[in-house]
């Protein structure tokens, strides 16, 4: 079985920070080439910066991927760059709290746009480049073509009352998943995801600086006791994009230290 990515290209969007970065930084550290995407482009260009690329594997994208000329100009920007798309990570995400009582709360439509749309949005864009280069170039009949991976979380099982709309996009997420997984698997191109517990992300930094406990509320309720480095995740996210996972589709794995064997549903699932 083999794990290595090196000389594939990959978009990973929300790589200015958190798990998209992680992710990125990851997949150059394995030999891939690789878009950042994301709107903060002030942070994506120190990142990049950052990055010592002597061989031309970092190129990143900046802008509202909410927005479908944006997503058809990523796309074609990856092509010119690298000649191809091979994996795609659906990394951007946002966590926002949900009043379940004000009728004016609009966090439900706000997220299942920005979490579940923009993935689904951004997946057809890139199988139908995928499709179009394998019949372009001819490729062989077996294998997969690409690869789609998309970051979901616990939470689409384990919500809590205040995190309602993020567990009802990252539901959708994993739905969209199963979904693009059988539509695409004719054309060879497999559709996975990673559900992740608590990792620490921006919005979980942010959440832990206002909610005195929360850590420790996390470390309870963890059965390892503890909450992930974002760089402790990304091997599930590689194993995905290679071709040691090359007849795994339509799964979304749990990296959660244990976390949804429990049933601590008081605790929200960041």
């Amino acid at each position: 079985m083999t794990l290595s990515i090196q000389g594939k290209t990959a978009i990973v969007t929300g790589a200015a920070n958190g798990i998209g970065l992680a992710i990125a930084r990851h997949f150059i550290d394995r030999g891939a080439n690789v878009m950042f995407a994301d709107r903060d482009k002030a942070r994506l260009a120190d990142e990049c910066g950052d990055i010592e690329d002597d061989k031309g594997q970092v190129r990143y994208f900046a802008g509202d991927l909410r927005e479908k000329l944006t997503i058809e100009n990523l796309v074609s920007a990856t092509v010119d760059a690298f000649d191809g798309i091979d994996i795609l990570v659906n990394a951007s995400r946002q966590v926002l709290r949900t009043d379940v009582l004000d009728p004016s709360d609009n966090t439900v439509a706000t997220l299942l746009d920005q979490n579940m749309m923009t993935a689904l949005r951004l997946s057809q864009a890139v199988a139908r480049r995928m499709i179009a280069r394998a019949e372009d170039q001819e490729r062989p009949a077996e294998g997969s073509i690409g690869s789609i991976i998309n970051i979901s979380s616990i939470a689409a099982r384990r919500t809590h009352p205040d995190l309602m709309a993020y567990s009802i996009a990252a539901a959708a997420l994993d739905q969209a998943t199963r979904s693009l997984a059988l539509a695409l698997a004719p054309h060879r191109i497999r559709v996975n995801g990673v559900a992740f517990g608590s990792v620490m992300s921006a919005s979980l930094k942010a959440a832990l600086a206002e909610t005195e406990g929360l850590r420790e509320d996390i470390r309870h309720c963890t059965p390892m006791g503890r909450i992930a480095s974002a760089r402790e995740v990304t091997g599930a996210v590689q194993f995905l994009a290679s071709e040691g996972s090359g007849f795994v589709t339509g799964e979304v794995i749990t990296v959660d230290g244990g976390r949804t064997l429990l049933d601590n549903v008081g605790v929200a699932a960041h």
